[in-house]
């Protein structure tokens, strides 16, 4: 049990990390609260775990997310302040989306920024993510009527690095037409990470994705892209509705004359194929989405140009119409589509050793 992780909120993309963890590093011990009640969990949850985390003097490293108030568990712990502290930010309240600014509660991005202070390591998810909330603080500190600590960002920032969010990906290629099959193949250079197959044994809880504004093309018989439930890849139903609609492109029965249909048939079902209409989702687990054949049409902002190459992304809804026109005109030019972005920085296969590097440094001195 040299490592605990703590985690405040245990669902989603939350649930999924800490339970990577625990399940591929050696000697690590799990803690955790249900995702519910967000705003308490933020609150409490630190006295929580002050009470019922038992003591271990084989405790080493601590990882937690940045729901919990990292500074008033180390306070209420002196033995857990003395570990190696990882911080990770799945997203920071300095920017989270809110309606009027006003309507933002101070004291959770207040907590967050004490967080790091105490922190020895602070790891977000995205660049986006890291710079978005170091260059907010001093705004955000603003809102202090007087007496305001200064320079924290300095202090802050040469504990911060990026390390993307693990995904273990599964085989979908039953779901997917033969050529997407093997460019995936290509794209995850699985035996490059140490993977023989592109079978990563998938959790069946995924992470909610991180924003409403992702829209995908879904190829036809593309598999499992849920869309409706946090922390689902794929549900019965999506699945379902996918595998109706899958399109063949293996016409090897027929040159082996195993299928009765004459070659007009073929051809002219196929012809009809292409332009069955086309399956439009917001996936919110988009990098999820695009692994299973869908097409990527995100805005030039946020995350998105972080992870995806220029020609996925519009500027203005106005270009966003005009794309989806052309793409329902021509189904079949999305349908015939291979991605063009990276997908194997992603992977767990990829991130393995990063995680464990982090996880693996020998603990302070004064332990």
């Amino acid at each position: 049990m040299s490592i605990l992780v703590i985690e405040a909120f245990y669902g989603g993309s939350h649930k999924q990390l800490a339970d990577l963890l625990q399940e591929e590093l050696e000697d690590c011990v799990l803690y955790a609260l249900p995702a519910k009640k967000w705003h308490w969990r933020a609150r409490t949850a630190a006295l929580y775990f002050s009470q019922n985390v038992p003591g271990s003097e084989r405790y080493r490293i601590l990882f937690a997310s940045s729901v919990l108030n990292l500074t008033e568990l180390a306070a209420l712990r002196p033995d857990l302040g003395k570990l190696k502290k990882i911080l990770y930010f799945h997203e920071n309240q300095l920017v989270y989306p809110v309606k009027k600014c006003q309507e933002r509660d101070f004291q959770y991005g207040y907590n967050q920024i004490l967080s790091c202070l105490v922190a020895d390591v602070v790891i977000f998810n995205s660049v986006f993510n890291m710079e978005s909330f170091l260059t907010s603080i001093g705004k955000f500190m603003k809102l202090i009527p007087d007496h305001r600590p200064k320079d924290l960002e300095s202090i802050i920032r040469p504990k911060c690095q990026v390390i993307y969010f693990p995904i273990r990906f599964p085989d979908v290629s039953r779901f997917m037409p033969r050529h997407k099959t093997t460019h995936l193949q290509k794209m995850l250079s699985l035996t490059g990470h140490g993977g023989a197959a592109p079978s990563l044994d998938l959790p069946p809880q995924q992470e909610q994705g991180s924003s409403e504004n992702l829209l995908c093309n879904v190829e036809s018989g593309s598999g499992p892209c849920d869309v409706a439930q946090q922390g689902n890849l794929g549900s019965s139903r999506m699945q379902e509705s996918c595998s109706k609609t899958c399109i063949s492109s293996d016409t090897s029965s027929f040159r082996h004359g195993e299928n009765k249909q004459n070659l007009h048939d073929i051809l002219s079902g196929a012809a009809d194929e292409e332009q069955r209409p086309l399956h439009i989702v917001w996936p919110h687990r988009w990098l999820e989405a695009v692994y299973c054949g869908c097409y990527p049409l995100c805005p030039k902002d946020l995350v998105y140009p972080e992870i995806f190459p220029a020609e996925y992304l519009y500027s203005t809804p106005e270009q966003l119409s005009k794309r989806l026109q052309n793409f329902c005109k021509r189904p079949d030019i999305i349908r015939k589509h291979l991605y063009k972005g990276e997908m194997a920085p992603f992977s767990w296969a990829a991130l393995r050793g990063k995680f464990r590097s982090l996880l693996a440094t020998e603990p302070k001195e004064d332990l």
